[in-house]
């Protein structure tokens, strides 16, 4: 066993409790993931057309007078956002800790091979995971994932 199989043992144990002990959440869920845009149009064209996300609102961003604060249904309740920050130097995406590796998106199986297909029409390299899962990146590097799992599985093995 190595020390990380180790490591996450010694997690699980200490930390994780069976579902029937487990408390309810505080939460009521994610009412939106918020990433940066450098361009309004591409990101809606990308979201809304490519990926097939209705947009649902655009409003000034309460945070920085000039800035669009705009938000895709994901579905469930669920909203991804986006701010773009005109003027303003932001650096490109990267990975860093505490910073954002992916967001995941659950779709149906049928328009996981629809929106793969889209992505590959529209010229988006992604790559597939255990066939369920594509990787790609936004037009500004973030990293998304559609994986065609139902809410709370992943890869057959339940999460929630």
């Amino acid at each position: 066993m190595t020390d990380f199989d180790l490591q996450r043992d010694r997690l699980r144990h200490q930390y994780l409790k069976p579902a029937a002990e487990r408390a309810a959440s505080a939460a009521r869920g994610i009412h939106h993931t918020a990433l940066i845009s450098s361009d309004v149009e591409r990101t809606i064209r990308f979201y809304q057309d490519v990926l097939e996300f209705p947009l649902t609102e655009l409003i000034e961003n309460r945070d920085y007078p000039g800035s669009t604060h705009f938000f895709f249904d994901l579905g469930n309740g669920n909203l991804l956002a986006f701010f773009d920050f005109p003027d303003l130097p932001v650096d490109p995406y990267a990975e860093v800790l505490g910073g954002l590796h992916h967001v995941a998106i659950s779709v149906e199986p049928g328009r996981w091979d629809h929106l793969t297909a889209n992505l590959a029409a529209a010229g988006v390299s992604y790559e597939v995971h255990s066939g369920t899962s594509a990787y790609f990146r936004d037009p500004d590097g973030a990293r998304i994932e559609l994986i065609a799992d139902p809410l709370g599985e992943m890869y057959g093995s339940h999460v929630l």
